[in-house]
């Protein structure tokens, strides 16, 4: 059964007022669902005009990889809500965690030279997960806070090794690193920055290493990674070495589309960093706790990082959570050299810490992360290679583990995209949606990112429910 999300039009001239009288139901109607809706919630990165004059999709329950909606249709969830619910749904372990902890601590704040318990037992274990250099982390609200938090730690830094003229932070565009003014003038997306009345001073962008879509002539992926990474050191020598504080950049782009850079990008991008004396920062929010198969993605692309930005896996998205892991070197120069102001009420929420423990243990304690490297991650890239591989308008397949971004392009062998290159990605969301599977578009790619728990009977639903998308959008465009 195909999901509709057109509401009628005595829907959604239901008033609140009218609606209002029904809130004692446990459960409403569609109509009134989206009613309620668009007289009241302003949705995220959405036309809310256009929104509400068909209706908003109404979830009303999900369990294992598998949404459902208001109308009863089963949706596979090839996005794991947000690129973030990595155990799945539905995961008791994680309710339980949550309601034991709102039982006995519901709430303290770690300001008041305080702590709890949850925080205590989630930093000892976030130690044991990451790299050996990190042993210490700074918690917050959200993936965009955590790269606030990078901004504050870096500057501080610098402070502590007296030279407070580094202050410069070096991102990418088409980088995505939050909402926030902060995040949103790290990240280089030009459609956010022009919704800002203004940005973060001494933040400046390269080139992403992005070869399908920006190569030229005939440069070789590996030249062209390279290319890309070079441009940080002459960024660096034009804004003056003595001025540069760090370089951000997401392992793999995610919001930006699933791009996956040359193998010569990342270790090029670590040998400037180290000539210069600035700090990498790894922006881990979407492909941390194991998303490419390794608990970091930096560590499947063989760099280390100075800040780790965390969020989204941390707690499977069952609970807000951000954080950042911190180097050795430069932990010590924070605990040693007085106060760090910075903070928020909610920095290491002791219900929060509770459902990460819950969730990193369930990741570790049921090898998912080990299956995803060894077993569902390969078998995903493969089925989607074997599938797509000579597709008419697929161009490129990039990705690892369970993530992955499908290209798609008017002549994929020349790398010739779509001059409206959006549309099409739309239409080819909108036969996924139809289809009943949670497929993102971000420009003209299409992305994927399961949950961690995925089984090869599900993979094959996604990748068969994908290609009656992708083969209907090729219809559509006279390319079949």
């Amino acid at each position: 059964m195909s999901y509709r999300i057109d509401a009628p039009a005595s829907a959604l001239q239901e008033t609140p007022t009218t609606l209002r009288a029904q809130s004692s139901r446990t459960a409403r109607s569609t109509s009134e669902y989206r009613a309620l809706d668009a007289a009241h919630h302003i949705h995220p990165f959405s036309d809310m005009g256009s929104l509400n004059k068909t209706g908003s999709r109404v979830i009303v329950k999900a369990k294992g990889v598998y949404l459902w909606d208001s109308e009863g249709n089963q949706i596979i969830d090839g996005m794991a809500g947000l690129w973030c619910v990595n155990v799945g749904y539905g995961r008791k372990e994680l309710a339980d965690a949550a309601y034991e902890q709102m039982l006995e601590l519901p709430f303290y704040n770690t300001f008041f030279k305080t702590t709890h318990p949850p925080v205590i037992e989630l930093s000892a274990l976030l130690a044991q997960l990451s790299p050996e250099p990190f042993n210490h982390f700074f918690y917050c609200n959200s993936g965009s806070e955590g790269n606030d938090t990078v901004l504050r730690i870096v500057h501080q830094y610098w402070l502590t090794q007296g030279k407070p003229s580094k202050k410069v932070v070096i991102s990418r565009r088409n980088a995505y690193h939050g909402s926030t003014i902060a995040g949103g003038t790290l990240g280089g997306m030009g459609y956010m920055h022009e919704q800002m009345p203004s940005k973060v001073e001494n933040i400046v962008h390269i080139d992403q290493p992005y070869f399908y879509g920006e190569a030229q002539g005939n440069m070789t992926p590996e030249e062209f990674g390279l290319a890309r990474a070079q441009q940080l050191e002459a960024k660096i020598l034009e804004v003056g070495a003595e001025n540069v504080a760090a370089f951000i950049g997401e392992p793999f782009q995610g919001a930006g589309g699933v791009i996956f850079p040359p193998s010569t990008y990342w270790p090029e991008i670590q040998r400037i960093c180290r000539k210069y004396d600035i700090l990498l920062c790894a922006d881990e929010v979407i492909g941390g706790f194991g998303r490419t198969g390794e608990w970091f993605a930096h560590q499947h692309f063989g760099f280390e990082p100075d800040l780790i930005t965390m969020a989204k896996g941390l707690t499977s998205g069952y609970v807000p959570m951000g954080a950042v892991g911190i180097h050795d070197r430069v932990a010590k120069a924070l605990i040693e050299n007085g106060e760090f102001n910075h903070g928020l009420t909610y920095s290491g929420h002791p219900v929060a810490a509770a459902v990460a423990v819950a969730n990193l243990k369930l990741l570790r304690d049921e090898g998912i992360v080990t299956r995803v490297k060894n077993d569902t991650g390969p078998y995903f890239q493969q089925r989607l290679r074997e599938t797509f591989a000579s597709h008419p308008i697929i161009g490129e397949i990039s990705g690892a583990g369970l993530v992955a971004g499908l290209q798609l392009a008017e002549d994929p062998q020349a790398r010739k995209r779509f001059a409206n290159g959006g549309d099409v990605g739309t239409l080819c969301r909108d036969f996924c949606f139809n289809g009943n599977l949670i497929m993102r578009a971000t420009g003209d790619r299409m992305l994927l990112s399961p949950p961690l728990v995925v089984t090869r009977g599900e993979i094959d639903e996604i990748v068969s429910k994908a290609k009656k998308a992708i083969d209907a959008t090729a219809q559509q465009l006279g390319l079949s």
